[in-house]
């Protein structure tokens, strides 16, 4: 049996497992903000960097545009944040956080530490070799999507 089939030798396959892990950890956290975790990850990117455009937030985030349409909309409806027409370009759209967006970066505060108490089998330091490393991963995988786009 060719062991480049197996389930167990499969790298993709652990990132689909932390994935999903992830998910059900983050949860109940995020229940008490009523918001999912891409919701999350782009009211992190505001409270980083608020104001900014549409496609700056598709680029720091790492979501791809139809679904930043959704959460968006969804995000706006529940009252965290506006989109508005830059001054100098109609075209572009400019995200802001309403200030109860603000407020609710002070609720969300603890929820790093109440992950990093979920993955306490890691240490601080393999925790960044662990950042180093799927960065590094992430990036290698951008660059040969890229040349295989180049070359279809």
């Amino acid at each position: 049996m060719n062991d480049d089939l197996m389930l167990k030798n499969q790298l993709c396959h652990r990132f689909y497992t932390v994935s999903n892990a992830f998910s059900r950890a983050y949860r109940p956290l995020l229940a008490k903000l009523d918001i999912t975790y891409p919701q999350y990850v782009v009211l992190m990117s505001l409270w980083e960097n608020e104001g900014i455009t549409i496609s700056d937030l598709v680029e720091h985030t790492q979501i791809d545009s139809g679904a930043m349409s959704l959460i968006l909309k969804k995000l706006t409806s529940k009252g965290f944040l506006t989109v508005s027409q830059a001054q100098d370009d109609k075209r572009v759209k400019i995200v802001s956080l309403t200030a109860y967006g603000r407020k609710m970066r002070a609720t969300a505060s603890n929820i790093p530490q109440q992950m990093r108490c979920d993955i306490a089998a890691l240490s601080d330091s393999q925790a960044r070799t662990l950042i180093e490393l799927i960065d590094k991963l992430s990036s290698g995988l951008q660059r040969s999507l890229c040349q295989r786009e180049n070359e279809s």
